[in-house]
């Protein structure tokens, strides 16, 4: 199973800030909905347990996160593998990150999952609707912290 999204987000925060809160794993992973624990290995590797329900199967997903910014502060790129239930994923997500003007910085993304295993068979549409809330909570999660954050 192949999923795609992309998506536009502004976070109410100087570029300089968003930038070195993206690139903190501990940050990003805790901005992750249902992190139920994480483990960061070094400044670009993270490994995170996330608790998943997809319809009526529920459990952990174990994920290696690997972020990669990329020279010169305006990219970040993003690896997500890992699995569960028999199953496993694989993401890869990039995000472009723009300042607008001196207080807001915009982040223009998208990523794209392969799924295989017996989730991706059984569980189709409803994979996606999932997927889209662990976006949209993850970067409702970014914006709240990078706006709450001292400069």
């Amino acid at each position: 199973m192949n999923l795609s999204w992309q998506g536009h987000e502004v976070v109410t925060a100087p570029k300089s800030r968003v930038w070195a809160f993206i690139n903190d794993p501990a940050s990003i992973a805790q901005c992750v909905p249902d992190v139920v624990e994480t483990n960061v290995l070094d400044d670009r590797h993270v490994e995170a347990v996330v608790k998943v329900g997809v319809g009526p199967v529920r459990g952990n997903f174990k994920l290696k996160i690997e972020l990669d910014p990329q020279p010169g502060g305006n990219r970040m790129n993003m690896k997500i593998n890992g699995g569960g239930f028999g199953s496993v994923v694989d993401l890869t997500a990039g995000a472009d990150v723009k300042a607008d003007g001196d207080s807001s910085t915009s982040l223009d993304w998208s990523g794209s999952a392969t799924m295989r295993g017996p989730i991706a068979s059984i569980a189709g549409r409803v994979i996606d609707a999932q997927a889209q809330r662990v976006i949209t909570e993850t970067f409702a999660n970014v914006r709240a912290r990078c706006s709450s954050s001292s400069g």
